[in-house]
C-alpha cells in the first residue's frame, strides 16, 4: 500500500471525485497501530517458518544474530530517514538525495524486481494451502503432487486480485492489510504458539539442550541459515513510503518501528520453535510446513477437522494480505523514478486513483512469466527454493544500497555505525548465498546454481543497461 502524493497540482484535480479523494488524503489517516500492521504483514510472514524450521533448533540464534546485525540497523536508519524526508519514494528518495538519480533508480529497480521474484513463490504457498483446503488427504502423502495447471491459474487469479485491490488507493488496501494481520497472522501464529508449548508438554520427549540452540550446530553450510533468516526479516524500511501521511511522524513512525520489530523476531522465534516442537525435521516440507503441523496436531489431539479448514482459512488470507502489502508500495517508489525520466514515459501513467497502473500491468506479466518456472520441474521446492534464494540476493544488494546513503546522509555517528554493520552483513550473507542448504533438497545442483546465478545476474543487469541507455541519450541531446 501506498499513499498519494500531496504535491497534485489544484489545475489536475478538475472532478468532484478527485476532489474528495484529496479532501481525504489531507487527514493523514496513519497511525502507530496501522504503521504497525502494515510492517507486521508485510514482514511477520507465516510463509518462511517451515524453511527456517527445518534447520532446527539453532536457526534460533540466528533469528537472534540477524535482528541485532540487520533488523535494528533496519530500523534505526528508516527511523531516521523517512522523518527527515518525508515525502513518497521512500527509499529512492533517499538514495536519489545520496548519490543522485542513476544509483536511485538502480536501487529502486531492484526493489520492485526481488519482490516481482518473491511472487511466484509465495502465490505457490497460498495455492498449495488452498489445494490442502479443498483436499486434505494430500498432508497424508509422502510424495504429494499438486496439479501444475491448478497452481498457474490459482497464482493468476490470485495476483490479479491483489492487483485490482491496490489500484483501488489505500483506503481499500489498508483495510485488507489491517484485517489480514490481525486474522491471518498474528492469531494463527498465537494459535500454533500455543499448540507447541500444549504439543512439548505432552508429546515430546526429547530435551534440547543449550547446544541444540548455538549457532552452527549440526550444518555445514551453517551461515546459509542466516541468508534463510535475514529473508525472513527482510522489508522494515518499506513502511517509508508512508510517512508524509502519518499524524505524527517524528514521534509516532520510530516508536512503530521499535514495536514492529520486537512483535516481529517474538513472533517469528516462537512460531519457529512450535513446528519444530511438533513434527519430526524428516516431516517438515518448506512449503507445506505450516498445514502439516496443524494437520498433525489435531490429529494427535482428535480435533474435528473444522479447526483445520479454519487454520488454513486462515492462513491463506494472512499470506494474500502480506502479498498485496507489497504489490503497490515498490511500484509506487518505481513510478518517482518513471517520472524523473529514468523509465519509458508510458510507465509513468497513473489511474484516478494515482496507482501506476501500467508498471501493475507489466508486473502482472513479469510474475505469469516467472510462475511458468514451476511448470519445468517435477518438484515444485526447487523453483520455490531458487525463487526464493534469487529474491535474497537481489533484496541484499538492495540493502548495500540503503545502508550506503544512510553513511552518505547522516552525520549520526550511531547511524552510521549501524549502516556500516548493515553493509557487512549484507556482504557476506550475499556469498553465503549461493551455497546449496544441507537441509532442503535442491535437485540437480547444476541447474540450480546455473539457475541462482544467472537469474540474480540478469536482474542486476537490466537497471545498469537502462541507466546506460538513459547515459547515451543524454549525450547525444
Amino acid at each position: 500500500m501506498h499513499y498519494l502524493s500531496f504535491t497534485i497540482s489544484l489545475n489536475y484535480i478538475k472532478t468532484r471525485e478527485q476532489r474528495m479523494y484529496s479532501k481525504r488524503q489531507s487527514a493523514k489517516p496513519l497511525g502507530i497501530f496501522t504503521l504497525v500492521m502494515i510492517n507486521i504483514i508485510a514482514i511477520d510472514s507465516l510463509r518462511n517458518l517451515p524453511t527456517n524450521a527445518a534447520s532446527g533448533y539453532s536457526i534460533i540464534s540466528y533469528y537472534l544474530i540477524a535482528a541485532v546485525l540487520f533488523l535494528l540497523p533496519c530500523a534505526l536508519i528508516t527511523a531516521e530517514l523517512a522523518a527527515k524526508y518525508p515525502e513518497r519514494g521512500g527509499v529512492y528518495v533517499w538514495v536519489r538525495e545520496a548519490f543522485g538519480k542513476p544509483t536511485a533508480f538502480f536501487t529502486i529497480w531492484l526493489q520492485w524486481i526481488y519482490n516481482v521474484v518473491w511472487y511466484p513463490s509465495i502465490l505457490v504457498f497460498i495455492a498449495t494451502n488452498i489445494a490442502y483446503l479443498i483436499y486434505p488427504q494430500l498432508l497424508s502423502h509422502s510424495n504429494f503432487h499438486i496439479p501444475k495447471l491448478f497452481l498457474i491459474t490459482t497464482i493468476a487469479l490470485l495476483f490479479l486480485i491483489a492487483t485490482s485491490v491496490n489500484s483501488l488507493g489505500m483506503l481499500i488496501s489498508g483495510l485488507v492489510s489491517n484485517l489480514s494481520a490481525i486474522i491471518g497472522t498474528l492469531l494463527p501464529m498465537a494459535i500454533l504458539i500455543i499448540i507447541g508449548v500444549d504439543f512439548w508438554h505432552h508429546h515430546s520427549s526429547t530435551i534440547p539442550t543449550i547446544n541444540h540452540f548455538l549457532p552452527f550446530h549440526g550444518h555445514k553450510n551453517h551461515l546459509a541459515l542466516l541468508s534463510i533468516v535475514i529473508f525472513s526479516l527482510m522489508g522494515l524500511e518499506m513502511s517509508a513510503v508512508h510517512a508524509k501521511e502519518v499524524k505524527n511522524p517524528k514521534r509516532d513512525y520510530p516508536l512503530a518501528l521499535i514495536s514492529s520489530g520486537l512483535i516481529i523476531t517474538i513472533t517469528l522465534i516462537l512460531a519457529t520453535l512450535a513446528i519444530i516442537v511438533i513434527l519430526p525435521p524428516n516431516k517438515i516440507n518448506i512449503i507445506s510446513g505450516m498445514a502439516n503441523a496443524f494437520h498433525h496436531f489435531f490429529q494427535q489431539a482428535g480435533y474435528s477437522d473444522i479447526f483445520f479448514y479454519l487454520i488454513i482459512s486462515m492462513i491463506i488470507f494472512g499470506a494474500f494480505g502480506g502479498m498485496s502489502a507489497w504489490v503497490i508500495g515498490p511500484t509506487k517508489a518505481l513510478l518517482v523514478a518513471a517520472e524523473d525520466g529514468l523509465l519509458p514515459k508510458i510507465l509513468s501513467k497513473t489511474n484516478r486513483f494515482q496507482a501506476p497502473a501500467n508498471i501493475l500491468i507489466l508486473q502482472f506479466i513479469l510474475v505469469m512469466v516467472l510462475s511458468c518456472l514451476f511448470l519445468q520441474f517435477k518438484e515444485i521446492t526447487t523453483p520455490y527454493l531458487i525463487l526464493s534464494e534469487i529474491t535474497a540476493v537481489l533484496a541484499l544488494i538492495f540493502y548495500i544500497c540503503f545502508f550506503a546513503s544512510a553513511i552518505k546522509l547522516s552525520k549520526n555517528i550511531k547511524t552510521n555505525i549501524a549502516a556500516t554493520i548493515g553493509i557487512i552483513t549484507c556482504i557476506i550473507v550475499i556469498i553465503m548465498s549461493f551455497l546449496p542448504p544441507d537441509d532442503i533438497p535442491t535437485g540437480n545442483i547444476y541447474v540450480y546454481e546455473g539457475l541462482l546465478i544467472g537469474g540474480s545476474l540478469l536482474m542486476v543487469s537490466i537497471p545498469l543497461l537502462i541507466i546506460l541507455i538513459n547515459k547515451i541519450k543524454r549525450h547525444q541531446h
